[in-house]
């Protein structure tokens, strides 16, 4: 643990914005599990006689044109986010950490393989993807879960895989291989550990590129319905009403932005950190 903490204070260490991105996560991560349990009001009951009504001690952020509480939804619909975009991302990148792994240690023709089928799906854009795969399976939740996975292991695999090829190359890799250790044994304790920055840095990317995806295919009404609380379809419902209430847009959109640069901005930090790790004793 100790040895856990001193890596981690090296990392973040002379790298103020990550350290501020660190805090914007562990922010919206605490607002996310906490606050839907502290705020006294329901983000899908309406309230006409409170509609549209400015930031006061009873709302803090005001109300919508429902007069639903909009830092109720702005929480719950956090929590939605978070859970949406975490678990679809921590899918693609622990199968694509895998797959990235096999083919680009064993090589070959399972390498060609792999990769030529890879490209067929990187080469449709990524909204496009998304929206085909929402349309044949059906607008909800899940479907956007698999459209990530399905979008983004390519992706982090092809990143792994381009590490390994060069792993694999060092002399350790190949002390290892005269040893006698099996494939797993290596892949496990003598490519892993290189690839962990890279892997990092590339699962924050992913995260925080989910949040924008989810984000704008809730604005175009696919994924999620109404009255769910969603950042996304916030924005959509607010754009009758910002000249009128400003707040309603602003609230939403800024919790969009603020989430996607703390993540950004924790990369580096991650990115040290496995780094330190892998070369601190």
């Amino acid at each position: 643990m100790l040895r856990f903490v001193r890596r981690f204070r090296l990392a973040f260490r002379g790298a103020p914005l990550a350290t501020a991105g660190a805090v914007g996560v562990a922010f919206f991560l605490f607002v996310a599990l906490i606050g839907p349990f502290l705020t006294p009001y329901d983000p899908v009951v309406n309230s006409f006689s409170e509609r549209l009504q400015p930031a006061s001690a009873l709302h803090i952020m005001g109300t919508d044109n429902f007069g639903r509480d909009i830092l109720a939804r702005v929480m719950y619909g956090g929590r939605n986010m978070l859970v949406l975009t975490g678990s679809a991302t921590t899918v693609a990148v622990a199968v694509g950490l895998a797959v990235g792994l096999l083919i680009g240690y064993t090589g070959g023709w399972l390498d060609e393989i792999v990769m030529r089928v890879f490209d067929s799906l990187l080469a449709l854009p990524a909204l496009m993807l998304t929206l085909l795969l929402t349309r044949s399976l059906g607008p909800n939740r899940f479907t956007l879960l698999v459209a990530i996975v399905v979008l983004y292991i390519p992706i982090v695999a092809r990143v792994i895989r381009s590490v390994v090829l060069d792993l694999k190359t060092k002399s350790y890799i190949e002390a290892a291989v005269l040893g006698g250790q099996s494939r797993f044994r290596i892949l496990a304790r003598e490519v892993l550990p290189g690839v962990l920055p890279a892997l990092a840095v590339e699962a924050s990317l992913r995260f925080s590129y989910a949040i924008f995806l989810v984000a704008s295919l809730s604005y175009l009404g696919i994924g999620v319905s109404r009255p769910e609380p969603d950042w996304g379809l916030m924005v959509f419902e607010a754009r009758d009403w910002y000249a009128l209430a400003p707040w309603v847009l602003f609230w939403p959109a800024v919790s969009i932005v603020f989430l996607v640069v703390s993540v950004n901005l924790l990369s580096d930090g991650l990115r040290r950190f496995f780094q330190y790790s892998g070369s601190t004793p």
